[in-house]
């Protein structure tokens, strides 16, 4: 990139309001180079930011007398390199989002804060003049001096403290070199070492069958790794891991860096140590468990080239890699790829934007595409590599729906279930159930007069959990006491109703009291390396019963889990949601996915007072597809999602009716420019209208066309912000929601 004269600079500002800044340079200094993606620290009302450089100007529409000049440069080379600043830049287009905001989620934490520079800086040790030009032998008297002279001169670009400290030279002998004059540090630059593709490989890869060798081939068909989207559409236990190493180990080959998201930070330390097990290069993961110096690191080795493979979870995406040869989206269906607040942004479909910028390939996989993904597919733009066998010797599991109308049920569970998981633990294998529920129950309620336990701050009923025992909304964090009576009629029958969790292992820990049982949830993951050693005493192999919500549905490998309990599954089935019912066929047949991985047969038993449903019935002859040509028929019908493009404008408010207001005016401005094609939904309230003491209001607008989705939006976007209604309520746009809250 060439520099140029900067005469004024654009700022994107870290604030929500949605537009940049115009600067003038430091003053006094005209010797310095601005970059597009350095930092600057500017002053911004009465304090001081750290904020980045987005254009460098020849000329501004506002008046020069009346610009602020930056207080300083902060990098001497862009932070945001040119590649993730077009991704900012089209991020900022795209989701209609704060310029500052989306910027600030693209740097690491760290680099926020104006004392923390792009370059790790070290301190070193080193032989001043005088120390190497001095008779060492007037030293003799000071031994561990003369020795740790003698290293310094031998080193003359100097050795940091902890290297000297191996070396046996304390920072005692160092102080009275200095003091001598004989020593001096210097502040300089780290240097990375580069990795090697010599002896790459740790073990020898697995032998591929006809279908994963031609998904491999496909996306290593050409020599210069142009641009491609490719969606690995393959079954649970098909080899997909496989797949991802043998493309990694030639991109590795050429010298090139690979960049993996996952969905959750569980699924980072076993995606960690499987591509450890077979690299024998620098491997680093990026996740907010780590620290903001821990991740501040990873990202200058990526940036410098010395990470080879990168693996991350959502913000990961934004971490720049100096030689980018790959990107690799695992679980490509799950939400978790979507921000639900702030910059709501979808990493899924940024990484493809990225690996276009980039110009290099981007491999999708999962087991249960979603239905933006097949559309894709349909349309050319993706090509679908498939995955339609499991490796080895495994087969799918068998799927089986135990009805719950008129059973006989004991704690939730019926007879015939209760006796298959008796059958799998006296053969010595493992049984995961699985409830996506955590806490001890739903609802807590008065069996006298009816009462509930309901958040006060929510319209939303508090869950009941015993350890620790207390009530608590998992909408806003509200916890209190559990009441000693009722506070309607005086009753002291509290009864807890429905399970979770915490109901199901107290259960099964009657049921099954000499057998082992792990609950992983977010309540028992909660401490570091919690998770990770819960998996460690399941990847023992002893028989168990593992009790799990969607932490244990993603991506992870129990050979030899061989029944699979899916319990209450029916509230997917009908919730108000149109996603509904593709999310609850990918959690289903993930979830299934853990049963029968390795050479033991696997079965799935679903509980369900709806065993007609056309979800279950085709799940239960394993035909994803066949749901999936269904339910897209019906969306095709009705204009959504993948045949349609939504945005939702949500509003809330201490009151309702300004929140209503703000909406309906919202509502009147869009009739006045909506663009044909383009419709608006509402104003309606919020399923859960009252959330943390605030009430909530959305209007949905509908597309054919996304072109001019977006036109209004831009449109639409100025008009609300200047309305005096505006300042009295929270408002955002979400496009490309992937739940309707």
């Amino acid at each position: 990139m060439t520099t140029q004269p900067a005469t004024f600079l654009r700022i994107a500002v870290p604030s929500p309001l949605r537009q940049c800044f115009d600067y003038l340079p430091q003053r006094g200094n005209t010797s310095l180079a601005y970059l597009p993606g350095m930092r600057v620290l500017i002053p911004f009302g009465k304090r001081r930011v750290v904020a980045v450089i987005i254009d460098v100007l020849s000329h501004t529409e506002v008046d020069a007398n009346k610009l602020k000049s930056i207080i300083r440069v902060l990098d001497d080379e862009p932070a945001l390199p040119n590649s993730i600043l077009s991704l900012c830049k089209w991020a900022i287009q795209y989701y209609h989002h704060a310029p500052g905001e989306v910027l600030q989620n693209a740097l690491p934490l760290a680099l926020r804060n104006e004392d923390n520079s792009t370059k790790e800086i070290i301190t070193a040790w080193k032989a001043s003049a005088k120390g190497q030009l001095i008779d060492i032998t007037t030293l003799a008297r000071a031994k561990k001096q003369v020795d740790a002279l003698t290293i310094l001169r031998e080193h003359p670009q100097g050795l940091t403290q902890p290297l000297l400290k191996g070396l046996n030279v304390n920072s005692s002998i160092l102080k009275a070199l200095k003091e001598k004059g004989l020593a001096e540090i210097q502040q300089q630059e780290a240097q990375y070492q580069p990795w090697t593709t010599e002896n790459l490989l740790k073990e020898t890869p697995l032998s591929l069958n006809q279908q994963q060798q031609l998904a491999v081939d496909a996306v290593l068909h050409s020599d210069t790794r142009e641009f491609a989207a490719y969606l690995l559409d393959g079954i649970t236990g098909s080899g997909k891991t496989e797949v991802y190493l043998q493309i990694l180990e030639q991109v590795l080959r050429d010298g090139k860096q690979a960049l993996i998201l996952v969905p959750e930070i569980g699924l980072t330390p076993q995606t960690l140590k499987r591509f450890n097990q077979r690299f024998n290069v620098p491997i680093f993961a990026l996740h907010s468990n780590l620290t903001a110096n821990q991740r501040l690191a990873v990202w200058r080795q990526a940036k410098a080239g010395s990470a080879a493979i990168i693996i991350g979870t959502r913000s990961a995406l934004f971490t720049p890699m100096k030689q980018p040869g790959v990107i690799i989206i695992d679980e490509e269906h799950d939400l978790s790829y979507k921000q639900q607040d702030g910059f709501r942004y979808s990493a899924r479909d940024m990484a493809v934007v990225r690996a276009k910028l980039d110009n290099i390939p981007i491999v999708l996989g999962t087991a249960t595409p979603s239905f933006e993904s097949l559309f894709n597919v349909q349309q050319g733009r993706y090509q679908q590599l498939a995955l339609t066998q499991r490796a080895g010797d495994a087969k799918l599991p068998s799927f089986h729906l135990a009805d719950l109308r008129n059973a006989e049920l004991t704690n939730g569970l019926s007879k015939p279930l209760i006796s298959a998981m008796r059958h799998e633990l006296s053969q010595g294998n493992q049984v995961l159930f699985f409830l996506n529920r955590r806490g001890y129950s739903p609802v807590l309620m008065c069996h006298d007069c009816g009462w509930n336990a309901n958040c006060t701050m929510c319209d939303a009923r508090m869950t009941y959990h015993r350890q620790p025992t207390h009530l608590h909304c998992h909408h806003c964090d509200f916890q209190t006491r559990i009441p000693r009576h009722c506070p309607d009629c005086n009753s002291t029958d509290l009864r807890a109703i429905g399970q979770g969790t915490e109901r199901v292992d107290e259960s099964l820990s009657e049921l099954f009291p000499k057998t082992t049982i792990i609950r992983i949830d977010r309540d028992t993951t909660r401490r570091k390396d919690a998770l990770e050693n819960h998996l460690k005493q399941i990847h023992t192999g002893e028989p168990c019963i593992l009790i799990g919500t969607q932490m244990l549905a993603k991506g992870h490998h129990f050979p030899n889990v061989t029944l699979v309990v899916i319990s209450d599954i029916d509230s997917g089935l009908f919730a108000s949601d149109f996603r509904a019912t593709e999310h609850t066929a990918q959690l289903i047949l993930q979830v299934a996915g853990r049963a029968g991985r390795a050479e033991k047969p696997g079965k799935v038993i679903l509980q369900s007072h709806n065993p007609e449903h056309i979800v279950l019935q085709s799940l239960l002859h394993q035909n994803y597809k066949e749901f999936t040509q269904v339910a897209l028929s019906e969306r095709k019908l009705t204009g959504l999602p993948p045949f349609g493009y939504i945005a939702i404008f949500r509003a809330e408010a201490a009151d309702a009716n300004t929140a209503m207001q703000f909406m309906e005016l919202l509502v009147t401005h869009f009739s006045l420019i909506a663009p044909p094609g383009v419709e608006a939904w509402g104003p309606v309230p919020a399923l859960m209208t009252r959330k943390a003491g605030r009430f909530r209001y959305q209007v949905l607008l509908r597309g054919n066309n996304r072109t001019a989705l977006h036109q209004a939006i831009s449109t639409l976007i100025p008009q609300i912000s200047n309305l005096p209604e505006s300042r009295k309520v929270r408002w955002h746009v979400d496009v490309d929601p992937v739940q309707i809250d």
